[in-house]
């Protein structure tokens, strides 16, 4: 249980959209990438011993995002893992991947020292926020307690299961990630 002398944790959140922050637009009758929805998840969220600090990135649909969006999630997180005790990354499942393996071969290189400083925890929803069956809050409150409590590393927290980069791909007949066997 948190204790007001403790310390708290500060955990930077990068929002880049995805199918989790999908809002409805009733004149388009379409799901899209307007506006967050983060806010409204952390307000029903009972959360102690945390400072969340925001940091909205980008908002789209990760089919949407090119390798420059992916360079510049990489780099925001490893600037905000250099401040932070540990980062947090909402993204778009189609392409969360492909920034988990771009931040952790970021972490991993040479002028990086080889490796994260703290844990850094990308998540994201199948079904957006809005949706009745959505699993957004369930991966979104698995990713807030992950990072407290992991190895320094890159990982993909969702659906009950946290795994590691690199080899993570998305298992789509399956609606979830899965460890490479490739790896």
């Amino acid at each position: 249980m948190y204790h007001p002398l403790m310390p708290r944790k500060s955990i930077a959140l990068i929002s880049t959209g995805g199918t989790i922050e999908k809002t409805y637009d009733e004149l388009s009758g379409v799901l899209s990438n307007k506006l967050s929805v983060l806010d409204y998840m952390l307000a029903s969220l009972e959360i102690e011993g945390i400072e969340i600090v925001r940091v909205p990135l980008l908002n789209k649909d990760s089919l949407d995002m090119d390798e420059a969006d992916h360079a510049l999630i990489a780099k925001t997180a490893r600037e905000k893992a250099e401040t932070h005790d540990g980062v947090v990354i909402v993204h778009g499942t189609d392409r969360l991947t492909t920034s988990g393996d771009r931040i952790h071969d970021l972490l991993s290189g040479p002028a990086s020292g080889g490796e994260a400083r703290v844990p850094i925890v990308l998540t994201g929803a199948m079904r957006p926020y809005i949706m009745r069956n959505t699993d957004a809050v369930q991966n979104f409150t698995e990713a807030l307690l992950a990072v407290q409590i992991l190895a320094p590393g890159v990982y993909v927290a969702m659906h009950n299961k946290v795994l590691q980069f690199p080899g993570v791909e998305k298992d789509y007949e399956r609606g979830t990630y899965i460890k490479s066997e490739k790896t």
